[in-house]
C-alpha cells in the first residue's frame, strides 16, 4: 500500500471525500480512538510538539476531541458537535502556526500507525485519502 504525500499549499482548499463508514465499522469506537491516541502519541515526541497542549489533562483532551471528530466524519455519532459544535477545523487551527513541514510531520505519524493496524487495505487507503486532503486545509504558514 501506497501513503503518497499531496502538494500543499496554503489556502489552498481541495475537495475532500470522507473516509468509508466502513472504517469506523471495522475499528468500533473504541478502535478508532486507540488510532487517534496512538498518533498523537508520536506527535507528542515529534517536532510538532509544541503545537500539542503541554498538561497530559490538555493533551488528552486534544485526543479525545480529535477521536470524536473522527468518529463523526467516519459517520458514527455526532460527538464532535455535541460536545464542540460545528467542526470549523480551519478556523479551529488558526492560532497554529501549520507549515507544510509540520503537515507532512503530522501526516508520516499516521503512516506509522496505519502501517501497523490490522485493517484491510481499502479501508487503510480511504481512511488515508481523506487525511492527506483534509490536512492540505489546515495548512496556515509558508516554510521560513
Amino acid at each position: 500500500m501506497q501513503f503518497n504525500i499531496s502538494q500543499g499549499l496554503v489556502g489552498t482548499r481541495p475537495p475532500v471525500v470522507k473516509p468509508d463508514p466502513k472504517v469506523l465499522q471495522f475499528l468500533g469506537e473504541e478502535g478508532m480512538r486507540k488510532l487517534i491516541s496512538d498518533h498523537y502519541d508520536l506527535l507528542r515526541v515529534s517536532n510538532i510538539k509544541g503545537l500539542f497542549p503541554p498538561s497530559q489533562e490538555g493533551f488528552e483532551m486534544a485526543k479525545q476531541h480529535s477521536a470524536d471528530f473522527f468518529i463523526q466524519i467516519c459517520g458514527g455519532p455526532d460527538y464532535f458537535n455535541k460536545n464542540r459544535g460545528a467542526p470549523m477545523m480551519v478556523g479551529r487551527h488558526a492560532d497554529f502556526k501549520i507549515t507544510p513541514e509540520a503537515r507532512k510531520i503530522w501526516l508520516e505519524s499516521y503512516i506509522i500507525v496505519l502501517e501497523k493496524l490490522d485493517m484491510p487495505d481499502d479501508l487503510k487507503q480511504s481512511f488515508w485519502n481523506y487525511l492527506d486532503i483534509f490536512s492540505i486545509w489546515m495548512i496556515n504558514t509558508q516554510e521560513n
